[in-house]
């Protein structure tokens, strides 16, 4: 429940057009509800703007179908469900409404369509990287920003990075996803006038450590305005992107068109 919501609820008590019993229930869920393996925070949209997201990882199915049966039926939407296998995916789908980005290993329970906002900007290194920034850019745009993607785009072939530059140069934040060395994340804040967020992935040989080379590449980067997520984190970039577009789209345009020297 946001705050429209909570606001409707209460001025369809005092007009009379809601029963003060339905009221009682809705109100006796904030702000948490309990499940017994879990405590669901329906406040959280009150809070932060946002709602709380179900991390599949380490649930059983049944775990992950029941929070979700819970979150739609008080109205909840656009939940992420993150880190889900294929099998947690076909439960979701038999079960509640959503739509499904299988790649990322992510669904969108009850999905609702919104107007988009500002740019955020997904980039990759490789191709091998999209599964972790598709997890970014779903949960950006489940969130109400506008994203463009940018893949395969890295630093062992330049010129294409070069070649897309109108889009990251207008963007009002980006995501730079890379694994090996995570180069890209510096070029990336080399050149653009705005904020960069750069994912580590556990792609890689051996000597990339599961992604630790590249998470330390990262966090040693010489671009000023690169912060560093954890290894394979792309929920927490998308939803920090989607923070950082939606502030600066509320200012307006966060930057003018610019131009590589």
């Amino acid at each position: 429940m946001n705050g429209e919501e909570l606001r409707h609820l209460l001025e369809g008590v005092r007009a009379g057009t809601v029963d003060l019993e339905h009221a009682a229930t809705r109100l006796s869920r904030l702000p948490y509800e309990e499940l017994g393996f879990a405590h669901l925070d329906h406040h959280r949209t009150l809070r932060r703007g946002y709602g709380e997201a179900i991390f599949c990882a380490g649930k059983t199915t049944e775990q992950v179908i029941q929070i979700a049966k819970r979150m739609v039926s008080y109205g909840h939407t656009n939940i992420l469900a993150t880190r889900a296998q294929p099998e947690v995916l076909d439960a979701l789908e038999a079960q509640v409404p959503v739509r499904l980005h299988r790649q990322a290993g992510l669904a969108v329970v009850n999905p609702l369509e919104v107007a988009p906002v500002g740019l955020v900007c997904v980039c990759t290194a490789g191709t091998s990287d999209i599964p972790v920034a598709e997890e970014a850019a779903v949960t950006a745009e489940a969130s109400g920003s506008k994203v463009d993607r940018l893949y395969d785009v890295g630093v062992a072939g330049i010129h294409r990075l070069l070649a897309k530059s109108e889009v990251f140069m207008t963007a009002n934040v980006i995501v730079a996803v890379a694994g090996m060395e995570g180069a890209l994340a510096s070029v990336v804040g080399g050149l653009a006038p705005c904020p960069v967020i750069a994912v580590p992935t556990s792609v890689g040989y051996g000597a990339s450590f599961g992604g630790i080379a590249a998470l330390l590449s990262m966090l040693n980067s010489c671009s000023p305005g690169v912060s560093v997520v954890n290894i394979d984190n792309g929920y927490g970039a998308g939803y920090q992107a989607n923070m950082i577009n939606r502030l600066a789209a509320a200012g307006g345009e966060a930057t003018e068109e610019s131009t590589l020297p």
